[in-house]
This record gives C-alpha cells, sequence and structure tokens, in this order.
C-alpha cells in the first residue's frame, strides 16, 4: 500500500489551483474528444460548474467572459472551442507588463511629502490677491510642522521660506515677508498634545474592560 501512494508533488501541475485538481482532469478530457461539437458541449458544463464554484461573484460584470479566459488558461491555450468572447492567447498572457515609475517629483525635500507639492502647485495657478496670500503661508506653515516631524530641533522661517521659493519655481516668494510663521515649540505642543489624548482615550478604555471583567459580589 505505501508503495501505491501519491503525493502532490509528483502529480500534474495545476494552473489555477482554487478549482482543484478534477477540474483540471475535466479541461484535460475535453482537449482529447474528437469532434469540436463533443468540446463544445463539454466546455459549456465545465464553464457551468466553474461558475457554481464561485457563486459570490456571479453579480461581477463580466464574470463570463472571465471564466472563459481562465478555462482556456487551464487548458494551456490547446483547447480548441467556440468561445462567445474572444480567445486569449499565450503571449498576451506571458506578457511582462511595464515597470511601474514611482510618483516621486522632487526627491529633495523628501521629508515635506508630495502633497505639499501638489498644493503649491495649485497655489501657483491663483491670481494674486489675499486668498493666494493666505493659502501661500498655510502651506509654509504646514511645511515648517513637517521639517519639525522629521528634525525636532527648530528651524528658522528663512529656510521654509527658501524651500517654498525653489519648490515652487520662484513664484511663491516670502523671503521679504515681516509675518512670521507658526512658533516651533506651538507646532509640537500641539502634536505632544493629540498624542497625549490618544493614549488617555487608550488608558480610559483599557480601565473600562477591566473593571466589565471584575465580578462584583
Amino acid at each position: 500500500m505505501i508503495d501505491n501512494l501519491e503525493y502532490n508533488t509528483e502529480r500534474e501541475h495545476l494552473i489555477i489551483p482554487e478549482y482543484g485538481r478534477h477540474m483540471q482532469k475535466m479541461i484535460n478530457h475535453a482537449k482529447t474528444l474528437e469532434t469540436k461539437e463533443e468540446r463544445n458541449k463539454v466546455a459549456k458544463a465545465i464553464i457551468a460548474v466553474m461558475g457554481n464554484m464561485q457563486p459570490h461573484l456571479r453579480d461581477v460584470p463580466d464574470f463570463q467572459h472571465k471564466l472563459w479566459d481562465q478555462l482556456f488558461i487551464m487548458s494551456n491555450f490547446e483547447l480548441d472551442v467556440d468561445s462567445p468572447y474572444e480567445i486569449p492567447t499565450k503571449e498576451i498572457y506571458e506578457e511582462r507588463p511595464d515597470p511601474l515609475e514611482y510618483p516621486q517629483n522632487f526627491p529633495k525635500y523628501r521629508f515635506y511629502g508630495n502633497n505639499i507639492k501638489t498644493m503649491i502647485d495649485v497655489a501657483n495657478t491663483w491670481e494674486e490677491g489675499e486668498l493666494k496670500e493666505a493659502l501661500t503661508y498655510t502651506i509654509a506653515n504646514h511645511m515648517k510642522k513637517c521639517f519639525l516631524n522629521w528634525n525636532k530641533d527648530t528651524v528658522e522661517d528663512a529656510v521654509i521660506f527658501d524651500h517654498l521659493y525653489e519648490l515652487s519655481g520662484g513664484k511663491l516668494n516670502l523671503k521679504d515677508s515681516d509675518e512670521d510663521l507658526s512658533d516651533s515649540t506651538s507646532l509640537l505642543r500641539t502634536k505632544g498634545k493629540y498624542s497625549n489624548n490618544n493614549n488617555n482615550k487608550k488608558t480610559h478604555q483599557k480601565k473600562n474592560t477591566n473593571n466589565r471583567q471584575r465580578k462584583r459580589y
């Protein structure tokens, strides 16, 4: 009996393991049928069984199209049947996708993040006026806060103004401004306040949980 044991490592490789070995055997049997009429009949029966195995996908658009594509993939593109959809080819299936580009617009000051660059680009499109000036100062304050998250020491406003001028292509210039940005200590204090509030909430929830589990007599 031991000599007749069959291990999965010795069996045929399953192209889509989710459907199981019996489904793969059905598709292999369909490839051996002589007439195309018989193959079409068996292929439709296989599609029906595959659909019953995934009932949660019946309402998904192009569900039947997906099943037919998987049928040809599991047959190693060797099943000669009539499909209601365009028959995929092995070359398209094995084609490697194009590499994705990393969405980094300004790698020089990564600690500001991409959202800051997006805000600066939007500010560049606004007309000169009080709204644009207010937005520029808001961006500068947020840049200062991001800088402090990266470097816990204080930072001079002139450094933020220089970075803003550079990232905006010289369109947002606060170098000659008399107005100061938010104080570094206040920005760090605000961050610490929210952190303490979150810790207090967790501690309070933990205490309440312990009280619920305590027996009362």
